[in-house]
């Protein structure tokens, strides 16, 4: 699904990356230099992003490239799934986002469903581990492991806060607008389907 530019854009930038990290020659240096600057250029050139924002989203990071973890927390009242509506983009999704260093997935799943939807939860099971990239088609800079935690909801009141506008619960059939980079319908279908599945084997690509 990845487009061929992007794979070859991240691969560069992982490469310039660890050079940079355990390099000490200093034309070496220099080079490993040139080659995330032309892994900025590929990503500038075929997408509508920023020079500039491109830039600090490539060099933000020093030591050896490694996935990003994204958490989504499918949280369950009856035969309803909660979702959020993202102030980003006006669209919705299932409560989470980047993993917090030093929780585990499951307490980060409890604390994005606290903060985005104000709603106390307990996880169950891991449903699934993805990669982003071969689920949803767009030109995302980072690889990304996508976990998903289906929990049991306990109560909540939902309080404003800087990521989220509302939160409410959704039938499969009923679906709002989703902001698909972070979930896609086939995603939400999954979630469903480990909820109705007493013995759910994990899926993981």
């Amino acid at each position: 699904m990845q487009k061929k530019w992007l794979d070859w854009a991240k691969q560069l930038q992982s490469i310039a990356q660890i050079g940079l990290e355990y390099c000490t020659n200093k034309f070496d240096i220099a080079r490993y230099e040139q080659i995330r600057q032309l892994s900025i250029e590929i990503m500038s050139d075929y997408t509508d992003m920023d020079h500039s924002k491109i830039k600090s989203l490539f060099a933000n990071e020093t030591g050896y490239q490694t996935p990003k973890v994204d958490i989504r927390a499918a949280v369950f009242k009856q035969s309803k799934i909660l979702m959020v509506r993202e102030k980003i983009d006006n669209k919705w999704s299932l409560p989470g986002g980047w993993a917090d260093i030093d929780l585990s997935i499951y307490e980060n799943a409890i604390k994005e469903s606290m903060e985005e939807a104000g709603a106390k939860v307990r996880p169950k099971r891991m449903i699934a581990v993805l990669n982003r990239s071969k689920h949803i088609d767009d030109a995302f800079p980072y690889s990304v492991y996508k976990c998903f935690v289906e929990c049991d909801y306990i109560e909540g009141n939902y309080q404003d806060n800087i990521e989220t506008i509302e939160a409410d619960f959704f039938d499969l059939e009923h679906l709002p607008e989703l902001s698909t980079g972070r979930n896609t319908k086939e995603q939400i279908e999954m979630c469903f389907k480990a909820r109705k599945t007493a013995v759910f084997e994990t899926i993981v690509d």
